[in-house]
């Protein structure tokens, strides 16, 4: 049975990331960086298509238990066998020049004997490498891609069907370690890690790192662990962060709602950067506020929904033939289409995102101001455009209420920055004007009286979850009729067991696609904020405490959930979920102390 989305844990580097099933098999990686092409991708195929499991002789199920060590990515997976118990400890530790894998099996009582299957398949599960013997280690290389695998010299380790096999016996207090190590193959190799040292400084550094979190409500552990993973998913030299790690994973098992998420959107921006500044990750969030004003540079008419990790403009989509899917679901998908789509809404990102890195004092960008203006500049010419919208329909463009509330959203942060800053210059009537008359066209065209809902787009009958962002934007107060008319509709007819859904697929859809999806997590935050906002903080709490609960094992949130199965959907870990949680957990609990 193949495993489930929410069976996967996640170890990283900052730099790229690795999934490790509860089978203890590791079932993606990509090398070296996380939009790079998979060495193994299990999690897409089958085991020919590249995993590395360590597991006790024999276990064909899942491990006894697994966690991570407190506030840390590194990750403990521990059997109990009728020959003893051991644990198995996966970390990926802070790169010097080369990504590394370190699996470190440590025996806790009796004497097990231990398996290890090393299956590399590069080029997302379709190469073969050759393997040879050097320096006494494994060696495996195909094309640009070279892999060493260490051990010890302690374990037996031979060849077959095309895999690495390994084989040892541990007791309590007996350990043994393995290093995966990759590098360009026309490069020698990389010095080599001390494992047991990476453990210990990897715990050590992530627990530092956590400790500056400044939250201290309830569900701490939950919003320190969202932390970590939003730090894992940080491509650091560039202080980019992807939306998942992963490509594929499917919205509708066995459908054809399959993206590749290992990219950077602006959508994500402002409550990105109001998360890391609010817990208190002032360097997290000025690499962030860097990484966009770089990536934006440019022409304003050519600025993306998203970009690479470095900022990259080409994100050419592919089909790979040759991968059966997670549970079947094709086509397997790189790249990503919708970045060329146009979509009004990141404009109001952008503006937002800088307003507020403005407004929280760090330190700014001499050319920032000169950008934002030059972006308000091409939307007061463009803003009555129709666009895809921020869920990146396929289903042609429309005039969608939340992009022309996002615009409003840049023309309302660009008059407030001058009115707090007098000394930078730009034309403060013209947005103003811009401002009023985005809101009265929205409130007149967006807006259905004889439901009282504000609608997905111009006199449509849909509604869309975006619109519980109105009175987040700041469009209008919470306690507005049309505001809390929205919020009853939406929970009303997008809610789905108590959760939302990003907007109807009943036939009626825009994105142009067939088939179904889950509800969506980042949605279904929105709503508690929406709830506590207009004065229902009850029915918030309740619904948040339900969404923290939705997490796996360890702590991780998919992109979607099915409440009819229980399912996670869509590409995990997502940051937009995680995002959702930290912010939300920031709008009802504050500082509250838990007590």
């Amino acid at each position: 049975m193949h495993p489930r989305i929410e069976d996967y844990a996640l170890i990283g580097d900052e730099q790229t990331a690795a999934l490790v099933g509860m089978d203890g098999s590791v079932d993606w990686l990509c090398l070296p960086r996380f939009d790079s092409a998979a060495c193994f991708a299990r999690l897409l195929g089958d085991e020919e298509n590249g995993h590395w499991r360590i597991a006790p002789r024999g276990a064909e199920g899942p491990c006894t238990r697994r966690a991570y060590r407190p506030d840390s990515l590194v990750l403990d997976t521990e059997w109990e066998t009728e020959e003893g118990a051991v644990r198995v400890t996966d970390l990926m530790p802070q790169r010097d020049r080369a990504p590394d894998v370190v699996r470190v099996v440590e025996g806790l009582r009796g004497r097990v004997t231990v398996h290890s299957e090393l299956r590399l398949r590069f080029d997302y599960g379709s190469v073969v490498p050759w393997m040879r013997r050097s320096d006494g280690h494994r060696v495996a290389v195909a094309g640009p891609d070279a892999v060493w695998l260490r051990s010890e010299p302690a374990v037996r380790t031979w060849g077959q069907d095309f895999a690495t096999h390994s084989e040892f016996t541990v007791g309590p207090g007996e350990s043994v370690a393995f290093v995966l190590t990759w590098h360009p193959s026309h490069h020698p190799r990389p010095p080599l890690v001390d494992p047991r040292e990476a453990l210990r400084v990897s715990v050590e550094d992530w627990q530092a790192w956590a400790a500056r979190c400044r939250y201290d409500g309830p569900h701490r552990d939950a919003v320190v662990r969202s932390l970590i993973t939003l730090k894992a998913l940080t491509y650091r030299p560039t202080g980019g962060i992807v939306a998942a790690p992963t490509t594929s994973l499917p919205e509708e098992p066995g459908g054809v709602r399959n993206w590749d998420y290992r990219y950077c959107w602006l959508r994500d921006s402002t409550l990105t950067l109001n998360a890391l500044l609010a817990a208190g990750y002032q360097e997290e969030a000025r690499d962030w506020r860097d990484w966009l004003l770089r990536a934006v540079a440019g022409d304003p008419a050519d600025l993306q929904i998203m970009y690479g990790l470095a900022g990259e403009r080409r994100l050419p989509e592919l089909e790979l033939s040759w991968l059966a899917g997670h549970a079947g679901s094709v086509p397997v998908r790189i790249g990503n289409e919708a970045v060329n789509q146009l979509q009004l809404d990141v404009y109001g990102e952008v503006m937002d995102s800088l307003s507020l890195a403005r407004g929280a004092g760090l330190t700014d960008k001499p050319h920032a101001w000169s950008v934002q203006c030059a972006l308000m500049e091409w939307l007061a010419e463009n803003w009555r455009e129709p666009d895809e919208g921020l869920w990146e329909v396929r289903g042609g463009r429309r005039q969608f209420v939340h992009s022309k509330v996002m615009v409003w959203v840049a023309a309302d942060r660009a008059v407030g920055t001058l009115e707090e800053f007098p000394d930078l210059s730009g034309d403060l009537e013209g947005w103003r004007a811009l401002r009023d008359e985005v809101h009265r066209e929205v409130c007149e065209k967006g807006f259905d009286r004889e439901r009282n809902t504000f609608t997905q787009s111009y006199g449509s009958l849909e509604l869309d979850a975006s619109l519980l962002l109105i009175p987040r934007a700041g469009f209008l107060p919470a306690d507005d009729p049309r505001v809390i008319g929205t919020i009853e509709a939406i929970a009303a007819e997008l809610g789905h067991h108590g959760l939302v859904r990003r907007y109807s697929t009943d036939g009626r859809t825009v994105d142009g696609l067939p088939g179904d999806e889950g509800t969506f997590l980042a949605c279904s935050f929105w709503l508690a904020d929406a709830l506590h906002m207009s004065g229902r903080t009850k029915e918030a709490r309740e619904l948040f405490e339900r969404l923290v609960g939705l997490a796996n094992d360890v702590g991780l949130l998919p992109e979607e959930y099915d409440p009819a199965t229980g399912r996670h959907l869509g590409n995990f870990p997502q940051a937009f979920s995680h995002i959702g949680l930290v912010n939300t957990a920031l709008v009802l609990f504050g500082d509250e102390r838990a007590g």
